[in-house]
């Protein structure tokens, strides 16, 4: 399977089956159908069957799919069936926020260190870390290997702190900054900006 001639959309869809997926096993289920996903998530049953036939056959025609398989495979795919350990790069409200959250637990996923360049905040406790100085960043990000990472700094730092985690040698960033950067496209970027969030749901408003 080339990896780059599956849509975006498919593998973006991918995580939202997986969510859906681990709350049936919490319920207690064992067998779902494209039918059950697609009302759940307000997906067509046809659409579903369509984007997991991109990645193989995982169900059986009437029998639907055994739901703790199709969660692994999925896993699998997201290559997530191993934790990835993420470095956090700014201590502000949001920053601090992501390092103490515990929804990562059994995501695939754990914050392994936090930096800031403020000199109050560096050596400053922030839950289970000690916020580190982002002058030394790329040496550490380097040493432990991390490959995911999180901005959550003004958008006028956001780009040079990019630059300095490419260098670093992460591959993916998530980034909270209110404003588009620039890395080679062998990086992976995602952008949350609740203020774009709002601004969409605004225009069904009357």
């Amino acid at each position: 399977m080339d990896r780059e001639l599956i849509p975006e959309i498919i593998v973006a869809r991918l995580p939202v089956y997986l969510r859906c997926l681990q709350r049936m096993l919490q319920e207690g289920k064992s067998v779902t159908s494209s039918q059950d996903l697609g009302e759940r998530l307000g997906i067509s049953a046809a659409q579903i069957r369509k984007d997991l036939s991109q990645f193989g056959e995982f169900g059986k025609q009437g029998r639907g799919y055994q739901i703790e398989f199709l969660k692994k495979q999925i896993e699998e795919i997201l290559h997530i069936d191993h934790e990835w350990e993420i470095a956090v790069v700014g201590a502000g409200d949001i920053g601090s926020a992501v390092a103490q959250y515990h929804g990562f637990k059994d995501r695939g996923f754990k914050v392994k260190m936090i930096f800031d360049n403020t000199p109050e905040k560096i050596n400053k406790k922030i839950g289970a870390f000690y916020v580190q100085d982002s002058a030394d960043m790329i040496n550490i990000i380097q040493h432990a290997g991390i490959k995911v990472a999180m901005i959550c700094v003004p958008a006028e730092t956001a780009q040079d702190v990019a630059d300095q985690l490419v260098e670093a040698g992460v591959k993916a960033i998530l980034n909270y900054a209110p404003i588009n950067i620039y890395v080679p496209r062998s990086v992976r970027v995602q952008y949350i900006d609740p203020s774009i969030h709002l601004q969409y749901m605004t225009y069904y408003l009357e």
